[in-house]
């Protein structure tokens, strides 16, 4: 963690989960003069508490949601990490008002509550399900990276920056498919599969904290940043998790769930066109056009060389002998499988850049 949280208080919406109680450690660890978790389940805010027994914790029960407990948690507060949501892609599918609710409306009260009090910089977590998005989660995700990019254009003199940080499956995150898995394996039962050819991008927790660091680093008001990752078949996901783990790798093929796509995409085309090389990582300006766009209905705009969209599909992909080596440098899937961590994994993308991953 950098410097410029030394000292400073910080607060973390839906700070319960896996990435809030990661990226918490990781600022107590640094020296953050104080920690709030936002968040709506108590009994999750006691564990956490428990856990870390740090007199610099502060908890608050409230919701994104409602504006006055967002505007109680964020007052006296230098940075956010917005990371409450509705993740789930089939609750989201049955309960898409809700998804509304909670994604999008109490991302915008996140936002108006650290302009009102002056908050250096708001990070807000997103999904690659918010590119092309086909499902109800994905779509209100995608609504709130517009909301943030909206209040940096609109708002050009304030004194908060608001970016956008967007990565795929996050391993052994709460909710996630790896603990399933071993679930599945340590009952004797097959891991259950949708589609044993679908893509996915693979990150660890601490590469989510990495990548929400770095935007806090380098961002300018309505930035998007991706950090390049690796991706897998779910296929090959299982038969790593298995070896890993010791077991005969048994699945049970269950067909594709509501919403579910064949791949993800981090990066549309025209996000690519636009984005800037950070090494392990992608920054995408934001587009600051006015609503005047008389200059491209009679000259167009300059069209740089054809690029794909950047997808778990034509990104780097790891067979099952790779899937093992990343998980096996993963330090929750280790401490959860009771063996040591293997050396952190390089993906081409590292390799060039010189960053691990």
């Amino acid at each position: 963690m950098t410097s410029d949280l030394s000292g400073a208080t910080v607060l973390i919406t839906g700070g319960t989960g896996s990435f809030g109680s990661t990226m918490a450690k990781a600022l107590l660890r640094e020296g953050a003069a104080q920690v709030r978790i936002l968040s709506r389940d108590e009994a999750k805010q006691d564990d956490l508490r428990r856990r870390l027994g740090d007199e610099r914790m502060r908890f608050y029960v409230g919701d994104v949601r409602d504006r006055a407990s967002v505007d109680d948690a964020t007052r006296g507060v230098d940075k956010v990490f917005h990371a409450a949501a509705l993740k789930q892609v089939p609750s989201c599918e049955f309960f898409p008002s809700q998804a509304v609710l909670t994604n999008v409306t109490g991302s915008h009260n996140v936002i108006e509550a650290a302009d009102r009090h002056h908050v250096g910089s708001v990070v807000m977590l997103s999904t690659d399900k918010a590119v092309y998005p086909i499902n109800a989660m994905g779509m209100t995700k995608a609504l709130m990276e517009k909301t943030a990019q909206a209040f940096a254009r609109n708002n050009p003199r304030s004194s908060t920056v608001v970016s956008v940080v967007r990565y795929g499956n996050v391993l052994h995150s709460r909710g996630s498919v790896v603990p399933l898995f071993l679930e599945q394996l340590r009952a004797d039962r097959p891991m259950t599969i949708t589609n044993p050819e679908m893509t996915r991008f693979l990150m660890s927790l601490q590469e989510s904290v990495d990548l929400v660091r770095h935007a806090l680093q380098h961002a300018e008001p309505g930035d998007l940043f991706v950090r390049k990752a690796p991706a897998a078949t779910i296929g090959s996901l299982a038969a790593g998790v298995a070896e890993l783990a010791g077991y005969e790798p048994r699945t049970s093929v269950i067909g594709t769930r509501h919403g579910e796509k064949l791949f993800e995409t981090l990066l549309s085309r025209e996000e690519v066109l636009r984005a800037e090389d950070h090494g392990a990582y992608f920054r995408v300006p934001l587009d600051a056009r006015s609503l005047d766009y008389g200059l491209f209905f009679e000259q167009g705009e300059a069209q740089k060389e054809s690029l794909d969209d950047y997808t778990s599909h034509n990104a780097e992909r790891l067979d099952t002998a790779g899937v093992v080596m990343l998980l096996g440098s993963v330090s929750e899937v280790t401490a959860d499988l009771g063996v040591e961590p293997r050396p952190a994994v390089e993906n081409a993308a590292s390799r060039e850049h010189g960053a691990m991953v």
